[in-house]
């Protein structure tokens, strides 16, 4: 079953850690090194078995492989997932989290994702070098992404409404964690309206108090009257059933591997909303991490960051051309450069 799933999502490895004394469990998946070493985040979730945490991790080093290429970055995609409830996470456990990740040698790097913030992250690179996001130039990556995600939005609405100026629309909001209460941030300074929701009480609470945003409840999220929903938790929530669901235009934010299946891209094509595919939108932060690799400055990375806008307008500029769906569009192009790459380096051996 393992290689079968290997071979579906197209990953070159995985690799399994068990570690006695802390109780690690943890995947490490890279999908491919072709652009050149696999970077990807580490989560941490309380998964119901270890098929649901490698799935996780191979979808998402896939959707890290696309996201590095459209970006127009060298490097590949790969993933690391931790099995665990948040009260689990100790030092000793992100320790030897890190010493897991030493063991590729560079082959992959890492750095946060949803359940691992800039201390963890910190803490892991007590154990090895290959961590990012810990640096004092850019440090935690989460604003870097939301306003990648929030030139996405622009360019959706340009399309959309016919002005990226986002002053008078609605956006709801799905998880104000990191990532999404700094998206609520910069969208309240916009002019924006926000409705949001998570499962953390103490989360909405902050983003109602500070941008006046309505609170709803989990399932509220995906009916509630806006003109963008924004997800910005995790994965597989645009499917049959919050399809029929959702009363919005446009549908974009920063949320990892947002369809369920693809089908579900072409679903809200046929539905006349507009999709703002999720690797392209949400890579400001691994772009970040990039530039801060090449020794630029922050400002130089958020510059590259915004170059994110202008992604999401050629996207859907060519999907209007050739009567596609945004999802298929954005699939071909990253996986082209990839193949185009790939071809070279075979041609290269053969010389």
């Amino acid at each position: 079953m393992i290689f079968e799933n290997l071979e579906d999502y197209g990953c070159e490895e995985v690799a399994f850690f068990y570690d006695k004394g802390s109780g690690l469990k943890a995947i490490i998946a890279i999908h491919d090194t072709t652009l050149g070493p696999a970077w990807g985040g580490t989560r941490l979730w309380s998964y119901h078995n270890e098929e649901e945490a490698l799935i996780d991790a191979l979808r998402l080093a896939k959707g890290m492989s696309r996201k590095a290429s459209i970006s127009g970055l060298d490097v590949g995609g790969g993933k690391a997932v931790i099995m665990a409830k948040p009260e689990q996470k100790t030092e000793a456990l992100l320790r030897a989290h890190g010493r897991f990740v030493e063991t590729f040698k560079g082959r992959f790097l890492t750095g946060e994702d949803v359940g691992i913030g800039v201390e963890d992250a910190m803490i892991m690179h007590k154990e090895t070098d290959y961590v990012a996001g810990i640096s004092k130039e850019v440090g935690d990556p989460s604003p870097f992404t939301a306003h990648g995600v929030v030139c996405g939005i622009k360019a959706c609405a340009k399309d959309v409404y016919g002005s990226s100026n986002l002053s008078g629309l609605t956006v709801a909001i799905q998880g104000v964690g990191h990532v999404g209460y700094n998206l609520a941030k910069e969208l309240h300074k916009e002019g924006a309206g926000l409705i949001v929701t998570d499962m953390r009480e103490e989360l909405t609470r902050r983003v109602s108090q500070e941008f006046g945003a309505k609170v709803v409840t989990l399932e509220e999220i995906y009916s509630v009257d806006c003109d963008i929903f924004a997800p910005c938790a995790l994965g597989a929530i645009i499917n049959d059933e919050t399809i029929a669901k959702l009363k919005c235009k446009i549908v974009a934010g920063a949320a990892n591997n947002q369809l369920k299946e693809n089908r579900h891209g072409k679903m809200l094509y046929e539905k006349g909303i507009r999709y703002a595919p999720d690797y392209v939108i949400n890579a400001g932060g691994l772009i970040a991490i990039y530039m801060e690799s090449k020794h630029s400055t922050a400002e130089e990375g958020m510059k590259k960051v915004e170059e994110i806008e202008e992604k999401i307008w050629r996207i859907i500029s060519v999907s209007k051309e050739h009567n596609e769906p945004t999802y298929e569009i954005a699939n071909r192009l990253a996986d082209e450069r990839i193949r185009n790459k790939r071809r070279e380096q075979e041609t290269s051996k053969k010389a």
